[in-house]
């Protein structure tokens, strides 16, 4: 992942580390406080390090260039002769962020763009796209092309406006007084920790959210968006319909390529940063927001961010977001200045963001609400770092601290020399003046101890994605990570394996104030990344609210959680989930004979693997330390080692791999289906109806038949995956609910009226438990079941 910063860097800086003297390597190990151990960076930070720098962000260019708009222009040339519009639009857009402000190049790819978004009837952008070509010097001899488009779309709109207003007018008949302002006001997000829950304060959790009364499954807990985010990019996310032919070509676009580098909405067509080509946005008021909070400062550094990684970038950004004064709020948590004008950094925000402290009071246990001073006062862990990672982060800020600072004078609202405090460097001579060799180490400090922080407290933004193609009859799709943020309120609940809240994200959201504030948030705010946490189950009053910062029960065995916990999150988990498996995996030690006797008859089978020579279940040996198995039939006993397991395993997955591209690749489905049996059937290993590989095996089986329009059987098929996830991730688990969709779907392609209205009710009750009633899943269920009673 892009995480962390390039190969090359991060081997520069371990050198770096080998190389100095031990005395200053245990002067740098010692180090107690961020701000000491940035300044002592800066000063091991030297020209070598910037032309190193230089040399390895030349690959990551992100100029622009006339050239590569030309051969994007001509890709999507291509993509639109074989009618996929949706690629041709991806294509021309990279093009219009490669082609230089005034060029022709971007003339014609704003052009060609148009085409493809009025084929895609995206007629009002289509006519956006006409008008930013013309403004930009569109070859006369050609303008008859888009004179014509125009037309088109007009007129396509004109149509579709006398249509919505024949059924507005149809509508004011059935419904005499519409409520309007309350259908205004149903797509604002209100923000904040809902009354039901509050904050609490342990020595041993820290900040931790508790339940004050009694919150039922699927209730609201509370939404939160983030200070900030950045994208991942590199993530195949969308191929088009043809999109598999440009992936064979090489040509695949990312989440960077379609989304909005603020707000995260997805968009056929981004406006572009006019500085570099990598920015892009759903809006100028998005570009404009992002320019004045951090690209102003991130656009001549694009390249050296890409290369220094998300985690640098997001610390920077959140830095660059707050600004120096309510940096400077958060370090002095007892300053008479809260009582002042809104800071700058924080738009929108109400008094109550900045709640007075008296001298007794630790700032790292206080809630801020979303303000700054809940990032600012998350947990470091500065002493738990390892040395060479502390150098690290400390030398990758240091040096782009100093690329920053070389790019230009700090802006003008970072001047606030008068809340400096007394013990810091003397401000500038001159009054009003603030540079980079004055008190602006405070930036510099802060982006380290947010990189610190992020290694903790950074949150991925989940979202899915369509895996099967675009025709496909059954939705087909997969979670994947689309950008890295800090969430402050979020950030407030602890780690369980087996959580008692299911998290949503949602992109391009309106958003108001808070629970208890109807406040509306201004222009800047008003669109933006939120996440909504739901109750998963029952939480009773005093209980702990619970989530899962990865490694979760249903996935991972107890000894790698806890490995993984601990070496990121520096605790040993002790959970309900771990502690429940400890003792389990302590008795089995102790009475491993005894248990042997009852382990394998009836229940599900353990391990999920069935043996090859009787299809008894298979459990582990306690002969050989305990890696390998054993036939729990006693007139059996066939043995299977741990070896032969994986391997089998790995068989079965990669066939299993084989016939999914097949698919992704909308070959004949007969072709993935013989792969499938194959694969089950080669001898050794069977694997049980719960084995999570069987579910997936199964799945796929139930595509490829869904794909040959054999919905009977594709039903049939999804229904042993169903029990498969069930058993893996619970019966009230959203895995199933998504599960149950598909299997929804089948019946109702098929026209299996009575199974699809059986299943409809379940899930109808796992998607609204952990998406919520608006989730649109549930919309297209409601049209299922409407015209299935119809």
């Amino acid at each position: 992942m892009m995480d962390l910063p390039c190969v090359q860097w991060q081997d520069h800086v371990a050198q770096k580390w080998i190389g100095l003297d031990p005395e200053l390597k245990e002067t740098l190990t010692s180090q107690r406080e961020i701000d000491e151990l940035f300044k002592c960076a800066l000063t091991l930070t030297s020209q070598d390090d910037l032309d190193l720098v230089k040399t390895i962000s030349s690959g990551y260019s992100v100029q622009k260039d006339a050239e590569r708009a030309a051969k994007c222009r001509e890709r999507g040339n291509s993509s639109f002769k074989t009618r996929d519009y949706t690629a041709a639009a991806l294509h021309y857009s990279q093009g219009i962020c490669f082609a230089p402000q005034g060029s022709e190049q971007l003339s014609l790819c704003y052009a060609n763009r148009s085409a493809a978004l009025y084929h895609l009837q995206h007629c009002q952008e289509s006519l956006d796209d006409i008008d930013k070509a013309l403004k930009n010097d569109y070859p006369s001899h050609l303008l008859h092309k888009l004179e014509d488009r125009r037309t088109q779309c007009l007129m396509h709109l004109s149509v579709g406006q006398t249509a919505e207003e024949d059924h507005h007018h149809l509508a004011s008949k059935n419904h005499k007084a519409p409520d309007r302002v309350q259908g205004a006001s149903a797509g604002l997000l209100t923000f904040g920790i809902c009354p039901q829950a509050s904050v609490g304060l342990s020595s041993e959790k820290g900040r931790h959210l508790v339940a004050a009364e009694t919150i039922a499954a699927g209730e609201v807990i509370l939404h939160d968006r983030p200070y900030s985010c950045v994208l991942i990019p590199g993530m195949e996310e969308v191929k088009g319909e043809g999109g598999r032919q440009d992936a064979e070509r090489g040509v695949l676009f990312g989440v960077e390529h379609r989304r909005c580098h603020r707000c995260l909405t997805e968009t056929l067509c981004p406006v572009p940063c006019e500085g570099c080509s990598y920015s892009r946005y759903c809006s100028t008021s998005c570009q404009r927001d992002a320019w004045e909070e951090h690209h102003c400062w991130e656009c001549p550094l694009g390249a050296d961010l890409k290369m220094m990684g998300v985690m640098s970038q997001l610390a920077l950004r959140v830095t660059l977001k707050a600004g120096l004064k309510n940096i400077q709020m958060a370090r002095d948590p007892i300053g008479d200045e809260r009582t002042e004008s809104e800071p700058s950094g924080l738009k929108g925000e109400s008094s109550d963001s900045f709640p007075r402290h008296s001298n007794k009071t630790d700032p790292c246990t206080s809630y801020y609400g979303d303000s700054y001073p809940s990032v600012f006062h998350l947990r470091h862990h500065l002493n738990r770092h390892s040395p060479d990672v502390r150098f690290q982060c400390a030398v990758t800020i240091a040096t782009l601290f100093l690329k920053l600072s070389k790019a230009g004078p700090p802006p003008a609202s970072w001047d606030h020399s008068r809340l400096l405090r007394a013990d810091s460097q003397s401000p500038d001579k001159e009054e009003g003046i603030a540079d980079w060799n004055s008190n602006l180490w405070l930036l510099g400090s802060a982006v380290l101890r947010h990189i610190l922080q992020l290694r903790c407290n950074a949150q991925a933004i989940l979202m899915l994605q369509d895996t099967g193609a675009a025709n496909s009859p059954v939705q087909s799709s997969r979670e994947i990570r689309i950008a890295t943020a800090i969430f402050p309120t979020l950030s407030l609940l602890n780690h369980s394996c087996c959580p008692n809240t299911s998290l949503v994200f949602s992109t391009g959201t309106s958003l108001s104030a808070d629970f208890s504030e109807g406040v509306t948030e201004d222009r800047s705010t008003a669109r933006g990344v939120t996440v909504t946490i739901r109750a998963s189950k029952g939480i009773t009053p005093g209980q702990e609210i619970l989530h899962c910062y990865g490694p979760h029960s249903s996935r991972m065995a107890t000894q790698e959680r806890r490995r993984l916990l601990q070496e990121q999150y520096y605790f040993l988990c002790q959970c309900e989930a771990c502690t429940l498996q400890q003792q389990q995996q302590e008795e089995e030690e102790e009475g491993s004979e005894g248990r042997q006797q009852w382990s394998g008859i009836g229940g599900r089978p353990q391990s999920g693997l069935l043996c090859g020579k009787c299809k008894g279940s298979l459990k582990k040996s306690s002969e050989d330390g305990g890696k390998g198995f054993i036939c729990s039939q006693s007139s059996c006993a066939h043995r299977v080692s741990l070896s032969e397991v994986i391997q089998r395993l790995q068989e079965i997955k990669v066939g299993l791999e084989k016939a999914v591209d097949l698919m992704e690749r909308e070959r004949p489905g007969d072709e993935a289906l013989r792969l499938l049996r194959r694969t089950q059937s080669q001898p050794g290993l069977s694997l049980a109806e719960t084995h999570p590989v069987q579910g997936e095996l199964a799945d796929a089986t139930a595509r490829a038949y869904a794909t040959m329009g054999d919905w009977s059987n594709a039903a049939s098929h999804l229904e042993r995956s169903a029990v498969a996830i069930g058993s893996q991730y619970g019966e009230d688990s959203i895995e199933l609910g998504r599960q149950l969709f598909k299997l929804a779907q089948l019946h109702f392609n098929g026209g299996a009226r009575g199974p699809a209205l059986s299943v409809i009710p379940k899930v109808r009750q796992l998607l609204c438990l952990h998406s919520g009633p608006l989730c649109h899943e549930l919309q297209e269920l409601q049209a299922m079941e409407d015209c299935l009673q119809g």
